[in-house]
């Protein structure tokens, strides 16, 4: 009777064991694919001449090599292109001060936990003037305790949109008298293009730039 007990116990416990490795084997395998540059850079060799055309074109513009989303996006040369041409007038164009363009860059990153995204931009966002303290606030995803009428009138926008898909007529009247209706377009226009890169790289499991810290957990859903 001792022995047989003793004996289902072992087959329990190396059961047991049995498990705990499958379920480390399989994080593990997890870990591994998460970590798996889907999309990375295509040798010059492999382009097709509609690729390299609007390599060209980018690289030129950009007066860089192609890096981060544009990497995945070479895939689709039309795409590509067009994405430029938004973003060149969203990064550099728009009617929006600088600090507030960034706070919505960071604001979207956040939401989609787009690390490459909140490396390229949170030292781009405190050198526009926006607080470390603001920045380390959106990181953890809370609202930042102090911020300017502007600060917190782009905040309210962009956390409705994401979180609502709308925005209240409140929120809106706030962000017409601030901002103007080119301003409020402008806003929903960098909110919606970092969702598609963020998407895009999200998809393609673009690495981080070397050297990033990993500052964004990714929140539990």
């Amino acid at each position: 009777m001792a022995a047989a007990t003793f004996l289902g116990f072992s087959q329990k416990r190396s059961a047991i064991r049995l498990r705990i490795c499958s379920l480390w084997f399989l994080l593990a395998v997890s870990f591994a694919a998460a970590a798996q540059d889907r999309m990375p850079e295509i040798p010059p060799e492999k382009l097709t001449p509609a690729q390299k055309e609007a390599a060209e074109i980018v690289v030129a513009g950009r007066g860089a090599p192609l890096s981060g989303p544009f990497l995945a996006l070479l895939r689709s040369p039309e795409v590509m292109l067009g994405a430029k041409g938004m973003g060149d007038y969203l990064r550099f164009k728009t009617v929006l001060p600088p600090k507030i363009r960034e706070f919505v860059i960071l604001i979207t990153a956040r939401q989609w936990t787009q690390r490459y995204e909140w490396h390229s931009h949170s030292e781009l966002a405190i050198k526009a003037g926006l607080s470390e303290e603001i920045v380390k606030a959106i990181a953890s995803g809370r609202r930042p305790a102090v911020m300017s009428e502007e600060e917190a009138i782009a905040y309210d926008f962009c956390t409705e949109l994401h979180d609502n898909h709308s925005v209240s007529d409140v929120t809106y009247k706030r962000a017409l008298d601030k901002f103007g209706e080119q301003g409020i377009i402008d806003m929903v226009g960098v909110n919606g293009y970092y969702t598609f890169l963020s998407m895009v790289m999200n998809v393609a499991r673009t690495p981080e730039p070397k050297g990033a810290k990993p500052e964004l957990d990714v929140f539990p859903k």
